[in-house]
């Protein structure tokens, strides 16, 4: 990934949860509990984050697979990942932290039963490289699970549209002080690939038997599920 969106997301990091709870109303949190929901996680299972940011899906995924389960979590910029530990201590919930690429992912074929990336993929250099790689590093019959945003339709899209233009930028500019990344965010949510766009990145990769989408409150977010080979 590029060092500039690297250094923009180092920049956020210490007020990247409180804004996100600001921006989403909290929201994010139920689309976090259904993409785990979604991936089958069950007790004992092994899971792999990329793009944890501050962890908070990967603490999710440790709450259903339990003490016997592993869950690491993956970032490409350290510092969002320096208040994760201190998460994961306080809820006594034993998840590891690492710093890695996903469009590199130090882990050997088949080790996991579920990866996942919430928020990140369209921020990856190459989006199907990654795609790839998640599936690579999960078992055959395993899942691959993604949550991003995508493009609202109707009157809803237009509404989605002005936050996004207007509110997002200012607020996220007063609470971190770095105006031009919540500017960056939207856009680059804006033109990225959803609904059967997306899944044709993921079937393109050859690397899943099947691939599926569902739109979460009314399409400002997406879930999509890939089964590995």
């Amino acid at each position: 990934m590029s060092i500039q969106v690297q250094q923009m997301f180092a920049s956020i990091a210490p007020a990247y949860d409180r804004t996100n709870s600001i921006l989403s109303l909290g929201i994010h949190h139920i689309w976090r509990k259904k993409t785990v929901q979604v991936s089958g996680a069950q007790l004992g299972m092994s899971v792999l984050d990329c793009a944890t940011g501050t962890g908070d899906l990967a603490l999710q995924f440790k709450k259903i697979v339990g003490p016997n389960g592993q869950v690491i979590g993956t970032d490409f910029c350290p510092e969002m990942m320096e208040t994760a530990p201190t998460k994961s201590e306080a809820q006594q919930l034993h998840v590891e932290f690492e710093v890695a690429d996903a469009m590199n992912l130090p882990y050997p074929d088949h080790t996991f039963d579920i990866s996942s990336i919430s928020f990140g993929i369209r921020n990856v250099d190459d989006p199907s490289i990654a795609l790839k790689e998640m599936a690579r590093v999960v078992k055959p019959g395993g899942k691959v699970v993604i949550l991003e945003f995508g493009q609202p339709k109707g009157i809803m899209g237009l509404i989605y549209d002005w936050y996004s233009r207007y509110i997002i930028p200012f607020i996220g500019g007063l609470i971190t002080g770095n105006k031009e990344a919540y500017q960056y965010l939207p856009r680059t949510a804006s033109q990225f690939p959803c609904r059967e766009e997306f899944l044709t990145l993921m079937k393109n990769t050859e690397m899943y038997s099947e691939a599926s989408f569902q739109e979460l409150t009314f399409g400002i977010a997406f879930l999509y599920k890939g089964v590995v080979r």
